[in-house]
């Protein structure tokens, strides 16, 4: 056997194309919501991944079905199906609006199956005119140069050349600015329903109902783009569930597969005949491993007390966080709902989220950003009490050193 090349940061720089800036140290080992790197410094996490690990690092029940479908069956084609999609695919009807499930391998796939569909649909039902797709300022769809337009932020989508036509944007939570724009050529209208890069936005009663009411009016569809909010991260399966609306399209993924890269595009009878055979398609999507992962996921993640846990969290978050600012005041507010929970800095901390994020990291905890303002946390769904308090114990002592400095 050959002797292993040594792997540390630098080899980033060396081999790899430069569009990410990765923390210095390199993860090797994860269980629950810890973390060790190369030299075996733990840290706490309370970024799961971007809100993927929605059950922590190599937690028992995926670990299991992963090796049990290691040994059965690893990839085919879409000229069959397998008995892992089709399970999951059930359970996911079963948990939600739709009635027809198309699997991808992201959240930007499953978001790109949407917006198809969405077009193919006014096309066959209503002509080639009917193409508008509103979505929102600050929104995220994903990296495909289809929904890195649509998506609301422009520093993502500019320097390609010629973006996808037909696509406009509005402020978000401004029903009357939709209600102005929105009319018989809008095709769809996509929001996430809550909005998680642009900054931890959350939707107001009246906008939601309002969207939903327009978009009756105009036979447009509601696509709501869960990639983050879904899969119990707001306390319900879906957000969309609490907000007393149903979409026409969902798209989800992160947690879907919590690591395993799983996306899914979920619809209804009527919709999801438009995507006749041939219409589009994914060499791994439905993928027996990734299933197999998911549907796993899913049985833990729909479990009652699962998901009454997360609303248990989120009011550990938010009494801690508020704790640390009358200390160190520097958060206007605790934005978000369930374990998508966002602190807003206030007017003399504006453009330091980063600066928290490395902090942060320097005191062994992993958070994220949402913009420069927003310090975002986005943990596992079961994070345990202890792992909890040591985090944010390390959490204040970052913010201390900062305010003190």
């Amino acid at each position: 056997m050959a002797k292993e090349q040594k792997v540390d940061r630098q080899v980033f720089d060396e081999v790899m194309v430069p569009c990410y800036a990765p923390m210095q140290m390199i993860p090797v080992r994860g269980e629950g919501s810890r973390v060790w790197d190369q030299d075996g410094r733990e840290y706490i996490d309370f970024a799961g991944g971007i809100a993927v690990s929605c059950l922590g690092h190599c937690q028992p029940v995926m670990v299991s079905a992963l090796t049990e479908q290691a040994g059965k069956l690893w990839h085919l084609s879409n000229v069959m199906t397998n008995e892992p999609a089709l399970r999951l695919a059930r359970l996911l009807t079963e948990h939600s609006f739709a009635d027809k499930v198309f699997f991808a391998n992201s959240g930007a796939e499953a978001n790109e199956a949407a917006l198809k569909l969405a077009r193919r649909y006014a096309a066959d039902q209503f002509g080639p005119e009917k193409s508008e797709i509103i979505a929102f300022h600050q929104g995220f769809h994903g990296r495909t140069f289809f929904t890195v337009t649509v998506g609301g932020q422009t520093a993502y989508s500019d320097g390609f050349g010629p973006k996808p036509g037909d696509v406009t944007h509005l402020a978000y939570n401004d029903l009357e600015g939709l209600a102005a724009h929105i009319s018989d050529r809008t095709c769809a209208v996509m929001m996430e329903p809550l909005q998680g890069e642009g900054g931890i936005i959350s939707p107001t009663s009246e906008f939601v109902q309002g969207v939903r009411e327009l978009c009756d009016k105009y036979r447009a569809l509601l696509i709501f783009d869960e990639v983050q909010t879904g899969n119990g991260r707001t306390g319900s399966f879906y957000a969309y569930q609490d907000l007393g609306v149903e979409p026409d399209i969902l798209s989800t993924a992160k947690s879907l597969g919590a690591g395993f890269p799983i996306g899914a595009m979920l619809t209804t009878d009527s919709l999801a005949k438009h995507l006749k055979v041939g219409t589009h398609g994914s060499t791994y999507g439905g993928n027996p491993l990734a299933c197999a992962v998911a549907e796993a996921v899913v049985g833990e993640v729909t479990k009652p007390e699962v998901l009454a846990g997360v609303k248990e969290r989120e009011h550990w978050f938010r009494d801690a966080l508020m704790a640390i600012n009358a200390k160190y005041p520097i958060f206007d507010e605790v934005r978000g709902k369930g374990l998508l929970l966002g602190a807003a800095l206030n007017s003399e901390w504006q453009g330091r989220a980063r600066d928290i994020l490395v902090a942060a990291g320097e005191e062994g905890l992993l958070v994220l950003v949402a913009g420069a303002n927003v310090v975002r946390f986005t943990p596992s769904l079961v994070i345990s009490r202890e792992e909890f308090d040591c985090g944010m114990t390390r959490f204040e002592q970052a913010v201390a050193k900062l305010y003190l400095s």
